[in-house]
Parts: C-alpha cells; sequence; structure tokens
C-alpha cells in the first residue's frame, strides 16, 4: 500500500508546475501536481486515459477543442487520445490529484516537454499537421 498527503509531498517550482509521482506500474499512474499561478501542463495527446481531482485552487481543463473551468472537489476524466492540458489561474495555486491509465510514454510527452520549454500551454497552436 502506498500512504502519502498533499502536504508531506507539497512541493512547488518557479519555472513549471511540479508532479510528484506517489505510485506508477505498467498501468497506472498517480501524481500530486502542484501549480503556482499561471503554471500549466501543455496540451498533449496520449494514449492513456487521465483522471484529474482537484483538491484547492482553481484553473482549466483542456478536453479536446473545449476548454472546462476547475476548482476544489470537481473531478475531470479525458478519455486517450484526446488533446488535454491542465492550467492554474493567475490568482490561486491549484492541487489535484492526476491519473493516468495506462502511464503515457516518454514520446508521448514531446508536447509537453516542448510546451514547457517555450513557455506554451498549447505548444501545437498554429502547427501544420
Amino acid at each position: 500500500m502506498v500512504y502519502t498527503d498533499f502536504d508531506r509531498e507539497r512541493t512547488y517550482r518557479e519555472d513549471r508546475f511540479a508532479a510528484r509521482t506517489v505510485f506508477e506500474s505498467e498501468r497506472m499512474k498517480v501524481a500530486l501536481g502542484y501549480f503556482a499561478p499561471g503554471q500549466f501542463i501543455p496540451v498533449h495527446a496520449p494514449g492513456s486515459d487521465v483522471a484529474i481531482a482537484v483538491r484547492t485552487g482553481t484553473g482549466v481543463v483542456r478536453d479536446g477543442a473545449d476548454e472546462h473551468a476547475v476548482g476544489p472537489g470537481d473531478v475531470v476524466v479525458v478519455e486517450a487520445g484526446t488533446e488535454r492540458g491542465v492550467r492554474d489561474d493567475d490568482d490561486s495555486r491549484l492541487e489535484a490529484t492526476l491519473v493516468t491509465a495506462p502511464p503515457p510514454t516518454d514520446q508521448e510527452h514531446a508536447p509537453v516537454r516542448r510546451g514547457l520549454r517555450r513557455g506554451e500551454f498549447d505548444p501545437n497552436a498554429g502547427a501544420d499537421d
């Protein structure tokens, strides 16, 4: 059994969101996400489902072409293969549990790395397919 809590795992970074993996297997990954104001997970579309449970703060979750405002107590599930991203509002610190099944591959996270490097929430916006 894995046991932890948000307070024990809490960490914030100045340059980007922080994710603390608390469990990972071939079937599932569970991470606690910590977002300072304006921080984000860039839009990407891995082959895994994700469930996001917001603990504190407010923000936006991208689900395909739609963006949904989220706050404490909200749970959002985005299916595999759907573009998704999480962005904290400019006036709060968002904390959420992020569960992916199965865990995304390193290759599937290339848009995340690109978006963080460029400071872009949607690194594919305007890109030619």
